[in-house]
């Protein structure tokens, strides 16, 4: 295959990527991002990426609530371009969509008036080929600092860290096809793990210093569970300010493009693991090493202390009669899988659990996706538990009742065959890995299609045709039904045209709230949210798994004054 038909690869001339600035703006300043190809070192690979002014994150803006910059956006990278400024309230023209703007061309520049109204950590990113401009490097952090000096309790300092994953093959990031997105299913896993752009970052901290760690999933398709043993952490925010309840946690989960924000007291000398945690495995993600000189200023009174956020308490008592009432919009989140089907006699097997295998169109019972058609492979047909049953035809285990398998699946089973999945129960409605890699690397939108659909109106995707005005209040039911070819849970994302709150999962109240722009739907779930529309133009909502994105699971809607 020719390499004209991937985005390029090679590092022959291009500049090695620098250390991510902290650049703090103030009110009326103007800033220049470019967009450019850069040499990044992964473990022992040296690899093309893309980065923002040469860094990977790009520069971490640090701005003051209520201020307003203009961003001088430059492309020299592999394709036309634009920057969404994620989370943000602006003025819909400066959202960075292919709707509310013309692309950047390769060479071509765009300027971006940039609004901070909302306390708290947000992000930039592409939105047009998300998928490979987000898995190459592209994106950065705007913390915007409250107004109110007492909105966070008092720290030693603030970290901003990105996680993130990349996928590499023979020392290069594995290609992309200029003509589709591939890995559709279940998006592109990556195989290195990085946090704030790294994959060995080390990190200090001194005895008992309160550091306040604002975490952003900037991955493609991967869910991270953040621990830290041997340091206390509490939640105090989330992806657009803090919460209602602050609560100490033993730790915390982010969809892709989520931010959590909690407050960690290093109160023990010692070397530490910052780690990311499934039901499978334990990733290491930084080291911090916590010295034996303590910190100066001791912030532990404050740390021990749960505050309850005013504002936050004031926004449960408002939304309060909106938790019985019926849903204005209920949306739905499903999969039709169509892999195609040999020649010659087929069985169907998932793809998630080999060992699930049928005569007939099913769905697992592990995981409710799709079984797929695959070569019946010409064999005899064993007992998993009993292997000394063998017969040349398919039936049922006469010792145990139990359905015979392909001789040559349960051999491989035997020889050591491991699974790393998990059924939705273990996993709590999240796929933590891509447990069927090939598979998933030969989905593309055209057999893998993710859709919303408006249950109210029978449209999907594209042709979602929802109105509002400012000043509504939209009760929306997210429903990730299991009927689907393939169950999966979904981070929903809704562009600036204002921020909600998560009333209830699966009817149990949510507990403690915080203003969202992005929201977890697990496998089965329900999850009822209020959004609050303050901001008038043309907006986009979508599954933030970037291949879903590209598959076309997005729509938009219109906002009128």
């Amino acid at each position: 295959m020719s390499t004209s038909e991937h985005f390029p690869t090679e590092i022959e001339g291009l500049p090695e990527a620098r250390r991510t600035e902290i650049v703090e703006l103030s009110n009326g300043d103007q800033f220049d991002l470019h967009i450019a190809p850069v040499t990044k070192r992964l473990g022992s690979a040296k690899v093309r990426m893309l980065a923002y002014n040469g860094s990977i994150p790009g520069p971490t803006l640090k701005v003051k609530e209520g201020s307003e910059i203009v961003v001088n956006v430059e492309n020299q990278g592999d394709l036309e371009a634009t920057v969404h400024w994620h989370g943000l309230r602006l003025d819909n023209r400066y959202d960075g969509t292919h709707e509310t703007q013309t692309p950047i061309p390769v060479g071509g520049s765009f300027s971006a008036r940039c609004t901070f109204p909302d306390p708290g950590a947000y992000w930039y990113h592409p939105h047009i080929r998300e998928d490979y401009g987000q898995e190459m490097g592209l994106y950065g952090n705007v913390l915007v600092e409250p107004a109110d000096t007492d909105y966070w309790a008092p720290v030693n300092r603030e970290i901003a860290l990105t996680l993130d994953d990349i996928l590499l093959e023979d020392g290069k990031v594995a290609p992309f096809s200029r003509a589709e997105t591939t890995h559709s299913a279940m998006g592109r896993f990556g195989d290195v793990l990085l946090v704030g752009g790294e994959t060995d970052l080390s990190l200090t901290a001194r005895l008992g210093e309160v550091v306040r760690f604002y975490f952003t999933n900037t991955a493609n398709t991967r869910v991270f569970k953040v621990v830290l043993p041997g340091a206390r952490m509490k939640l105090v925010g989330g992806d657009s300010g803090h919460v209602e309840h602050e609560q100490f946690v033993e730790d915390v989960i982010l969809a892709p493009s989520e931010r959590v924000i909690v407050d960690v007291l290093f109160d023990q000398a010692g070397d530490l693991t910052l780690e990311h945690h499934t039901p499978g495995r334990v990733y290491p993600l930084a080291r911090i090493s916590v010295g034996d000189d303590r910190v100066e200023t001791s912030l532990g009174e404050h740390f021990e202390v749960l505050r309850t956020n005013d504002d936050m308490a004031a926004e449960r008592e408002r939304v309060a009669p909106y938790l019985e009432a019926e849903p204005d919009k209920t949306l739905a989140f499903i999969a039709e899988m169509d892999m195609g089907m040999p020649e010659g006699d087929v069985i169907y097997a998932c793809p998630m659990h080999p060992e699930v295998v049928s005569a007939e169109p099913d769905h697992c019972p592990h995981c409710g996706m799709k079984l797929v058609a695959v070569e019946a492979p010409d064999t005899t047909y064993t007992c998993p538990m009993h292997p000394e049953v063998i017969t040349d035809d398919p039936g049922h285990c006469p010792e145990c009742g139990m359905k015979l398998l392909p001789a040559q699946l349960v051999a491989e089973a035997a020889d050591g065959h491991e699974h790393d999945g998990h059924d939705h129960a273990e996993a709590g409605g999240i796929e933590w890995e891509d447990d069927m890699v090939e598979v998933n690397r030969l989905t593309t939108p055209a057999n893998m299609r993710w859709k919303l659909i408006d249950r109210d109106a029978d449209a999907e995707n594209a042709a979602i045709d929802w109105r509002f005005t400012v000043g509504d209040q939209v009760k929306i039911r997210l429903l990730n039904e299991m009927a689907g070819d393939h169950p999966m849970h979904h981070p929903f994302h809704v562009h600036g045209a204002g921020r909600f709150l998560v009333l209830s999962r699966d009817d149990t109240v949510e507990e403690s709230l915080v203003w969202k722009d992005t929201v977890l739907i697990r496998t089965g779930e329900t999850v009822d949210i209020l959004l609050d529309v303050s901001n008038p133009g043309l907006w986009m909502a979508h599954c933030h798994i970037a291949e879903h994105h590209e598959s076309g699971m997005m729509f938009s809607f219109e906002v009128t004054e």
